[in-house]
């Protein structure tokens, strides 16, 4: 079922995409239907998925179109662990979607003004998904906006810390991962174009 979904939903690869810059793409879209080596998933703390049924963000939409299996091996991977610290992140396989792997990263929760310990741990999520995946042997990442939904960390900032961060990864680590950053919503994707000039 999940893969006729897909069908009809339609794939994209990163060969269709023109980069902004070298190594460096910006592409608006559902981010389930990217075939990249790997999609960032904005996680909760438990890292099990959102757990209220046909939910708008992007845990539930990656999961959904996983199917059980991916919700399967997080649990295994979260056993005798209580939560994931923010900031960190944890890698597993794509089942149903269309990329290979999923890396799930656990964003800052904004209650009120946005702290320098916030901004810090925003760009973390960043750096250890980059980590990971090239310790993981990835070639492509797409990033959604992490923290900006349900965590509520202001979007424009949001977009300087990610876009910072990774050009400063990719200048450390040239020409070795592709990095998309996925955006949803027509206002994410004037920033991150505007952003990105």
């Amino acid at each position: 079922y999940l893969k006729e979904r897909l069908a009809q939903r339609g794939v994209t690869k990163l060969d269709d995409l023109t980069p902004v810059r070298p190594g460096l793409y910006l592409w608006q879209g559902d981010i389930t239907t990217l075939a990249v080596d790997a999609i960032v998933n904005a996680a909760n703390s438990q890292m099990l998925g959102c757990f209220v049924p046909c939910h708008g963000c992007i845990d539930n939409a990656i999961h959904t179109y996983a199917g059980v299996q991916l919700r399967l091996e997080c649990a295994r991977l979260m056993a005798g662990q209580e939560e994931e610290p923010t900031g960190r992140a944890k890698i597993t396989k794509a089942y149903n979607l269309p990329c290979c792997y999923v890396l799930h990263t656990v964003g800052p929760i904004i209650c009120g003004a946005v702290t320098q310990a916030d901004r810090e741990l925003l760009a973390s999520c960043y750096r250890t998904c980059l980590e990971l995946a090239e310790a993981s042997g990835l070639h492509s990442v797409a990033f959604c906006c992490i923290s900006t939904g349900e965590f509520h960390f202001p979007n424009e900032l949001a977009a300087e810390i990610a876009i910072q961060t990774v050009a400063g990864w990719q200048r450390q680590n040239p020409d070795k991962i592709n990095v998309i950053f996925n955006v949803f919503k027509d206002r994410d994707y004037e920033i991150y174009k505007r952003l990105l000039r």
